[in-house]
């Protein structure tokens, strides 16, 4: 049946695009044509200007109304298909209109989508656990930060008054020293640290040193 009467046409339906396109082809060619034939009118009308009246003035008369009895139905054509034209084009902006449209709501379905399908995996009340788990650690932190920097050299219950007494006996020894090392006895030598960290007793100026034994000769 194929073969008899031929197959089934395949080729895509002109689109309004297509079909704006064709008519702008249309209009430009009666463009052309009401072109050549403003032409011969102006032609028409010099030598009808220059002429007598008589039978050929009438017949070149006769052509020039044909011609424009051709225009008038030319432009009437051109300005139907100019509406034709404008009314596809309005057409074509609305279908694409429409067409942004139902991609803008497909795509806000499918964000909405993504969305409900994200927030369900979110539970409130782990977030609000974790964030008073992080707060415990953060005081936590603060505490160890704080015992840290607390100083053990110094009790709390020293008084001002036990300073300011320790402080004037340090200030006595250094006087008392001073002195003694301007009287050029200078300190003695059991006070000295090398000789204190020694085992050996100090030496008195009363007691002799004993002599050396004598060898036998």
């Amino acid at each position: 049946m194929n073969r008899i009467f031929g197959s089934k046409s395949t080729a895509p339906k002109p689109s309004l695009n297509d079909a704006v396109k064709n008519i702008d082809d249309r209009v430009g060619g009666l463009d052309v044509k009401l072109s050549k034939i403003n032409a011969e009118l102006s032609t028409y009308q010099q030598k009808l200007a220059r002429m007598r009246d008589g039978p050929g003035k009438s017949a070149l008369k006769q052509k020039a109304l044909k011609l424009l009895r051709q225009r008038k139905q030319i432009e009437a054509q051109k300005d139907q298909l100019e509406n034709q034209s404008w009314n596809m084009t309005q057409a074509s902006m609305t279908t694409d209109n429409l067409q942004n449209t139902m991609i803008t709501i497909d795509a806000m379905k499918t964000a909405n989508k993504q969305l409900k399908k994200t927030y369900g995996k979110i539970d409130i009340d782990k977030i609000e656990a974790l964030q008073d788990e992080m707060l415990d650690l953060i005081e936590k932190s603060n505490e160890l930060q704080e015992s840290l920097l607390t100083s053990y050299d110094v009790p709390d219950d020293i008084s001002e008054s036990e300073l300011d007494a320790e402080l004037d006996a340090l200030g006595e020894e250094i006087d008392f020293e001073n002195e003694m090392a301007e009287s050029g006895l200078g300190m003695p030598s059991y006070l000295n640290d090398e000789s204190a960290a020694s085992d050996k007793l100090p030496t008195f100026i009363d007691e002799q040193e004993e002599e050396p034994a004598k060898v036998a000769n």
